[in-house]
């Protein structure tokens, strides 16, 4: 009975510390890519000099450094309990359908010169990421 116990324990404490690597990997790409992003954005005007073959590698860096930050970001998610899971599967479906309705207004918004200001990426980058955090912290209070 006691053996039952420790053992229920220890996969409880492999499961939590193969969550925290899982966790730490994700954010360790997450870094890179950004970092690769600000790279690939900024690299050309301020330290090569808008050279093309430079700017062309940055390029690719980003793109091969995001694909491993989904590739990482999937094993993460594989990792995590079904509630979890579910949390993750519900606030990414929010977020993409809002963001495509959103995004596609504010474009609209632009095309037809109703705001005074151009539709940028970034913007809609910045719309995502708070809606994932919103759905993400309201799906994990409702498990509660």
């Amino acid at each position: 009975m006691n053996d039952k116990i420790n053992d229920n324990e220890n996969t409880t404490t492999t499961w939590q510390q193969k969550n925290k690597n899982t966790t730490a990997k994700l954010g360790m790409w997450t870094v890179f890519w950004v970092l690769s992003m600000a790279l690939t954005n900024f690299g050309p005007r301020f330290i090569w000099d808008f050279n093309l073959t430079l700017t062309i590698i940055a390029i690719l860096l980003n793109l091969a450094l995001g694909l491993k930050m989904v590739v990482v970001n999937i094993a993460h998610l594989k990792g995590l309990d079904e509630m979890q899971q579910r949390i993750q599967l519900n606030a990414m479906g929010i977020t993409l359908g809002i963001s495509l309705v959103v995004g596609l207004t504010y474009s609209n918004l632009d095309v037809v010169n109703l705001i005074s200001f151009h539709a940028e990426i970034s913007h809609l980058v910045i719309f995502m990421g708070l809606t994932y955090l919103t759905a993400t912290y309201i799906g994990n209070r409702s498990y509660r």
